[in-house]
């Protein structure tokens, strides 16, 4: 059976560029992928150990003439296709500045605390359980969470209303991996050679001018990125950094209503006439409108999911286990120091720093969600796989450290699972909860972002429902819009399942692709003055495909309305004046397509249909009555 279209994603989560919820499923979806890889690296690794140390030093080289490049397999996954995870580690940090939580700079104070604060507490257990021995310099091993993992193991052991815990966690591990990716550049470098330096940052300078003059050429970017790796692999230091670098600088925005606008001219410039040369600039007008780290996330995000992360998984997660292994191991310093430092480190890293913030704040910087989420997101954050796998093979890379590396290997697997198990006891002790307390333990009382711009006011608006409900649900939409129409009765199944929900609906007519739907809605704000804009709203939605000036005057006589006032009303344009308003609302709260909705003032991104709009609704309702309660 086809998918009805309302149950995909609305327009403006189709056309902007980050939906937390997007990045959300792809890493929970790949956890398992990772998963499968990690287990068939063990399972390769314990039935012929030979083969797999075998293939993955099997050595690569690139040349052009006497110039060329050099690595074994297990190198090139590394130091090569690591590089694009860690672009979209960087993706993602400028995504959350730019448009997530952290667009608010006063709400990166905690998570950045509460990154560095579970980093440190991991990292100085480490030290104490290898105080004084050679092995106290794989430090850096304890203190990275792995996004994918971690993610994708809460989806499965976490509370009921993930999203709010989902999104605070990125916000947290972005800080861990950046500053992990730092650690890698310095403490685990080989012997610097400073001419290549020297050559990579100047190669880097050049990016950083090519993005001042304003060039959008992809395969200019990627020529000077590839450079810029060569240069700093040369160099000594992890080229991965390149990826997180340039991930960092590429803008994330939402689509702006001109460009939209120029898009849709272009195509129709195309459909008229369609040559090679229009073609290129539809093309271009379409990639203009959406913003480069939704491009290159929509490029790159899924092969490092998928296949990426788990080649790597599966190129170094392999040890030989046997009983003599894990006697040793579960009694060496460097096993017992990952495993203390996550399960133990990790958890009280996070928290403790999180509350120690909010008493010193006073109560003004505080988490976005309750203390019993904070505590499950520190539990989950042991895990640890992705970096600190990297980092251990550059800790304990040599030959002669082979029995290291493995012990490091079984701790940061055992860490994992550990980790997972515990996530799971956090979240189901509040379970057991008294109702109202356990919304409190798991939403906290925190304010969060209000996306709308223009607040809700009752003499002005149109409203159905309750006008004091606790859960006020927004829609900007368009009379011509089939979607609005099929969301029409989404919205009807919301109010009569909701008693306290309060609906709004503002006008964004998107005149470039709906030749009438700017009359639509003046037509009415003319019914409106004759206190039938409801009754005049269903029609237009029933009838979308009948909007002509002849039609709008037919349904108001077939509403009962006075069709001389309500023709007046047309031909002078009354009504426009409020639609422009309404428009002008929307383009303040960056909204460039229809049907867009907000509840409680946060942009809803997931899909329109009952179950979405219903979790998002059941959501605010809690979260109002966490905040009074």
């Amino acid at each position: 059976m086809t998918e009805p279209a309302h149950s995909r994603r609305t327009a403006w989560a189709r056309n902007l560029d980050t939906p937390l919820r997007d990045f959300l499923c792809t890493e929970t979806g790949s956890a398992a992928v990772l998963l499968g890889a990690a287990l068939a690296a063990l399972a390769w690794a314990n039935i012929h150990a030979a083969s797999y140390a075998a293939v993955w030093r099997t050595e690569l080289s690139i040349r052009i003439g006497t110039a060329g490049l050099q690595l074994d397999l297990r190198g090139w996954v590394n130091a090569g296709l690591m590089t694009f995870f860690f672009l979209v580690v960087g993706l993602e940090a400028r995504r959350e500045f730019d448009m997530g939580e952290l667009r608010e700079r006063r709400r990166v104070a905690l998570p950045l605390a509460a990154g560095i604060g579970g980093m440190a507490v991991p990292i100085l257990i480490y030290l104490l359980f290898n105080l004084g021995r050679p092995s106290a310099h794989g430090w850096g091993i304890a203190m990275s969470t792995d996004t994918a993992f971690a993610l994708g193991m809460l989806a499965l052991v976490g509370p009921r209303f993930p999203d709010r815990l989902r999104s605070f966690m990125l916000t947290v591990v972005v800080v861990d991996d950046i500053v992990a990716l730092v650690v890698i550049a310095t403490v685990y470098a080989d012997r610097v050679r400073w001419p290549a330096l020297v050559v990579a940052a100047g190669l880097f300078g050049s990016v950083l001018v090519v993005r001042a003059l304003g060039l959008r050429y992809g395969l200019v970017y990627f020529a000077l990125g590839v450079a810029t790796w060569v240069a700093l692999l040369k160099s000594g230091i992890d080229p991965v950094v390149v990826g997180l670098a340039m991930g960092l600088m590429t803008y994330a925005y939402t689509a702006r209503r001109d460009d939209l606008d120029r898009a849709s001219e272009l195509f129709r410039s195309f459909r008229e006439q369609p040559t090679p040369e229009l073609a290129r600039e539809a093309r271009a007008g379409l990639e203009t409108a959406i913003s480069p780290n939704d491009r290159l996330q929509q490029l790159y995000h899924a092969w490092t999911s998928y296949v990426i992360v788990p080649l790597f998984a599966l190129a170094n997660a392999g040890i030989s286990i046997d009983g003599s292994f894990l006697a040793a191991a579960f009694r060496s310093p460097i096993t017992l120091g990952i495993i203390v430092g996550y399960v133990i480190g990790k958890p009280v890293g996070i928290l403790g720093t999180s509350w120690l913030v909010t008493r010193l704040s006073r109560g003004r910087l505080r988490p976005p969600v309750g203390w019993a989420a904070v505590a499950g997101g520190g539990t989950i954050a042991g895990i640890g796989f992705t970096v600190s796998l990297l980092i251990a093979v550059l800790a304990f890379g040599g030959s002669d450290k082979t029995a290291d590396l493995d012990r490091a290997k079984l701790g940061i697997l055992t860490a994992a699972a550990l980790a997972s198990a515990l996530t799971w006891l956090i979240f189901r002790a509040t379970d057991r909860l008294p109702p109202r307390l356990r919304v409190r333990a798991l939403l906290g009382t925190a304010e969060t972002i209000v996306d709308l711009a223009v607040a809700v006011d009752e003499e002005r608006d149109h409203i159905r429902g309750p006008e004091r409900a606790p859960v006020t649900l927004v829609e900007y939409a368009d009379f011509e819009c089939p979607y609005c129409g099929q969301a029409e009765p989404v919205v009807r199944e919301l109010l009569s399942d909701f008693g306290d929900l309060r609906y709004v609906w503002r006008h964004l007519p998107l005149r470039d692709v709906h030749p009438h739907a700017q009359l639509a809605a003046e037509g009415s704000e003319a019914a409106a003055q004759q206190g039938a804009f409801w009754p005049m709203h269903d029609l237009l939605l029933e009838h979308q495909g009948a909007l002509t000036a002849r039609d709008l005057v037919g349904y108001a006589v077939d509403l009962g309305l006075d069709r001389d006032r309500f023709l007046d009303a047309l031909k002078s344009h009354a009504g426009a004046p409020r639609v422009a308003e309404d428009v002008d609302g929307a383009d303040l709260s960056g909204v460039a397509g229809t049907p867009t909705f907000f509840v409680n003032g946060r942009r809803h991104h997931g899909a329109y249909d009952v179950t979405g709009l219903s979790q998002a609704v059941k959501l605010a309702r809690a979260s109002a009555m966490a905040g009074k309660s």
